[in-house]
Parts: structure tokens; C-alpha cells; sequence
């Protein structure tokens, strides 16, 4: 009897003891469930970014760069992220190229530059038959099915340099031209503008044009050259971001100081020029809010607002009386 009592015991200690066990299990449980509800989540539990990628038309164009970083801040807050792309060197067909590479890849959205060329329509059309939105930037590609262009108005960006430099220049009416590239639209509509607007001044005569392929050393060259050719110009006007660093180091090394020199945007040896009096003005675009703006509408596409068919980004003049001191350090 006495070793049946002990068994009965032991086994009533043993149910407690489970019991006990039990209980315990149960509120660890519950806790750490408590604890994981005030916890911010994984990265793996967060929903997944928007993947977007941008594509320069040249990979380390100050431009182009300053694009980038205004599209990667304003991702940064909307759940996006940026991955950027481009030619090394100015090269359409490896635009083209990446392009039709980001479509394969399967990104959430697509920044691009306009070409205007047939192939490049077919692969935005292409994009957006995959549910792939693109937007244009710098260039449109107005014949295209992209969402929207945002950007420069080029043609009016011309006009005010044709307007600045008709205000200017008097006097100095035979000018130089340096243009980007012969391909680029953005390049052809802000002659087309400058045209326009200095048109009406019959003292003013475009003399001669020539491309620099958005180099700093080519547009030198190609500015030398041109004042050694023509010595009758006596302004020289470039229309892309580094031709007016490049046409002020052509105007030294031809020896024709006092040649009237007009850019665009603001690169670091632009402003240094405007200060130094080499560069006279610059027509200054706004690549930061162009890339800003364009993320912002991406994300307002994602929640399934119409966008307008284009978003112009206005321009200033930078010259002597708009160059602030810090502005213009090297």
C-alpha cells in the first residue's frame, strides 16, 4: 500500500508539475508576441521597394548626375530606389542598348532620354505593353506612348539665349555656335529657339556650327578652330553643360580676348568663368528638380493619378549680377 501511495504522489507531483510547464510555455508565447508586434519589422517583412531605373544620356555629365541625385533623394522617402545607367561616352545606340536591357530586367518604372528615333519609340511602346511606365527626361519623345516628359522647354531655353545675347552682344553680332551633339533633340530645339529670337536682328549672323560631343576639350578645340577660321566672330555661344568652360579655353588659346562668351547650366567652371569675367552669362537649367519631379510623378502614377502630358522646368540667367561668392569658387 505505502508503495502505491508513492506512486500516486509521485505521478500527482509529475501532473503539476506539467501543469506548471504548461502555463509557462503558454505566457513565453504570448510575450514574445507582444514584443514582435512592438518591434519595427525585418527588412524582409517591409513591403519591397519600386524599382526604378534611370538612364543618363552620359554615365558622369555633371547634368546628368545632379538628375540623379535629385531623383534618389525624393525616391529615398516614397519606397523607391534608383538604379542608375549610361554610356561612358555620349553614345545613342548604347542607350538605345540599355534600354532594351532595364526592359528585360522587369523594373517597376522607367526615366529615360529622348532620342527620337524609331527603334527607341518601339521599345518605350514595348515597356508599357509589359505594364513598365516611362517617363522622358532633358529630351522628349513626343510621338511616343511615355506618361509624360519632364524637363527644359528647349526651344524657349533658345529664344532667352538668342534674347540674352541680341541684349548683350550689341555690337558683336557675328557669332560662333557649339552644340552638344548633332543627334541630340534637346540640342537641335535650343537652336531652332536661338534662331528664332536673334532672327529678327539683322545685325546678328550665326557664322558658323560645330559639335563638341558634350566635351569640355572638344568644344576647345572646336572653338580655337573656328576663331582662327572666321576671325570676324566675336561671340561664341555653347548649348551644352561643359561648352563654355571648353569655348573660354579655345578664346584663350586662339588669342582673341574679349570674344563674348554665353553657356548653359552651372557646372563648377562655369560659374568660375562668369566670375572671372571669361564666361559673360549661362542659361541654367534645373536637373535637380527635373529628377525630383519626375519620381514624384512616378509615385502619383502608382496610386492611379492621370499625369499631364509634360512638366516644364523652368530656366534663369546666371551672370556677374546673379553669382553669389560661394557660387563661384572652384
Amino acid at each position: 500500500m505505502r508503495n502505491k501511495g508513492w506512486t500516486l504522489g509521485l505521478l500527482g507531483l509529475f501532473l503539476v508539475f506539467c501543469f506548471v510547464m504548461l502555463q509557462f510555455l503558454i505566457s513565453t508565447v504570448h510575450i514574445g508576441q507582444l514584443v514582435g508586434q512592438m518591434e519595427p519589422h525585418s527588412e524582409a517583412e517591409k513591403p519591397p521597394f519600386k524599382h526604378i531605373v534611370l538612364i543618363a544620356q552620359e554615365l558622369d555629365n555633371p547634368f546628368w548626375r545632379t538628375v540623379e541625385k535629385g531623383a534618389s533623394e525624393a525616391a529615398a522617402s516614397r519606397g523607391m530606389k534608383i538604379d542608375y545607367l549610361g554610356p561612358i561616352r555620349i553614345n545613342p545606340a548604347e542607350q538605345t542598348s540599355l534600354l532594351e536591357k532595364s526592359i528585360a530586367a522587369k523594373p517597376d518604372a522607367l526615366l529615360v532620354q529622348g532620342i527620337k528615333e524609331p527603334q527607341y519609340d518601339k521599345l518605350i511602346s514595348q515597356a508599357i505593353d509589359q505594364g513598365i511606365p516611362v517617363i522622358t527626361l532633358d529630351a522628349d519623345e513626343p510621338d511616343s506612348r511615355r506618361l509624360t516628359y519632364v524637363g527644359t522647354d528647349n526651344r524657349e531655353a533658345g529664344r532667352r539665349m538668342g534674347e540674352l545675347v541680341a541684349r548683350a552682344a550689341i555690337g558683336k553680332g557675328r557669332i560662333g555656335v557649339i552644340i552638344g551633339s548633332e543627334q541630340a533633340e534637346n540640342q537641335q530645339q535650343r537652336l531652332e529657339g536661338f534662331r528664332a529670337a536673334i532672327a529678327s536682328t539683322p545685325q546678328f549672323e550665326i557664322v558658323d556650327i560645330r559639335a563638341s560631343n558634350i566635351s569640355r576639350i572638344q568644344a576647345a578645340k572646336q572653338a580655337e578652330a573656328m576663331l582662327k577660321q572666321y576671325p570676324a566672330i566675336q561671340t561664341m555661344v555653347g548649348f551644352s553643360s561643359l561648352d563654355a568652360a571648353g569655348i573660354a579655353e579655345g578664346v584663350k588659346a586662339a588669342h582673341r580676348d574679349g570674344t563674348l562668351v554665353f553657356g548653359f547650366d552651372d557646372v563648377a567652371a562655369t560659374k568660375q568663368g562668369i566670375s572671372q569675367g571669361s564666361i559673360k552669362a549661362s542659361i541654367v537649367q534645373q536637373p535637380h528638380e527635373i529628377g525630383s519631379v519626375a519620381v514624384q510623378l512616378l509615385a502619383s502614377h502608382f496610386l492611379g493619378s492621370t499625369l499631364p502630358p509634360q512638366h516644364v522646368i523652368g530656366t534663369y540667367i546666371l551672370d556677374s549680377t546673379t553669382l553669389t561668392p560661394a557660387s563661384s569658387a572652384p
